[in-house]
């Protein structure tokens, strides 16, 4: 049985008075002792967020990761051995913003999967489709190339110690979401596709969704079959609202 997961990625957001009020907010939350839930702060908040849920049931994981998994002469990246350190126990892996922004190739992408799990983090595996895809009806074909890339280098067991975060891009900050059907179509399709290689890895594989999901929408959201928590952006900066849609998950 897959537990629910619901993970809030903080992106570019926080000051030191900003996170220490956030951090206080989430430890006051009642979450469901049958929900995993994880924070990813900025690297500059790490430690404080590490340090201050050190009693707290809130897994912290980091935004990124450096495509080694030691240190050495890699000028403003951080390895992955040390968030292991600072007691990051996941990190995320080819958000679309560094997929489409800042223009992570696929070869990278895989190297720093590959990094975090050497070092003995969970890679937060994040894949998705524009808009343009979507309407050209290239979804499955696009985010099944993403999953490939990883399984092609890596074999599709490098899954059962990871997670998978389906975000069209379409639906991420732009207050636009997927409909629960839209969502476990494609989380069917990505469970299917590893299936095909291992059904046993493709069984035990938590699925998350990713993409304007509110305390509104969550419930609906999770009680689909394929989708096994959410990823979620601009309301895990709302300590009430991050813990409403922690709350959906256990219900």
């Amino acid at each position: 049985m897959r537990r629910l997961m619901v993970a809030g990625n903080w992106k570019m957001n926080g000051t030191r008075s900003s996170v220490a009020e956030l951090l206080k907010g989430l430890k006051s939350q009642g979450f469901s002792a049958t929900v995993d839930v994880a924070i990813f702060p900025t690297f500059l908040h790490v430690s404080e967020a590490v340090e201050a849920l050190r009693e707290a049931s809130i897994a912290v994981g980091a935004q990124d990761v450096a495509t080694q998994t030691g240190p050495g002469a890699l000028t403003g990246e951080v390895a992955a051995s040390q968030l292991k350190d600072a007691g990051c126990s996941l990190v995320l892996v080819g958000h679309s913003e560094r997929r489409q922004i800042l223009s992570e190739a696929e070869s990278v992408l895989v190297a720093k999967f590959k990094a975090a799990q050497e070092a003995g983090l969970i890679p937060v595996l994040c894949v998705g489709e524009t808009l343009e895809d979507r309407e050209a009806e290239r979804t499955f074909d696009v985010v099944g190339a993403q999953l490939d890339s990883v399984m092609d280098a890596l074999g599709v067991e490098a899954f059962s110690q990871a997670v998978i975060a389906y975000e069209p891009v379409w639906a991420i900050g732009t207050g636009l979401t997927a409909t629960p059907e839209q969502a476990q179509e494609v989380h069917h399709a990505i469970r299917a596709r590893l299936a095909a290689r291992n059904a046993e890895v493709a069984q035990g594989v938590r699925l998350l969704y990713g993409g304007s999901v509110k305390a509104a929408n969550a419930a609906d959201l999770f009680r689909m079959p394929d989708i096994d928590g959410g990823l979620i952006g601009g309301a895990a900066l709302n300590a009430d609202e991050f813990g409403a849609i922690c709350r959906a998950a256990g219900s």
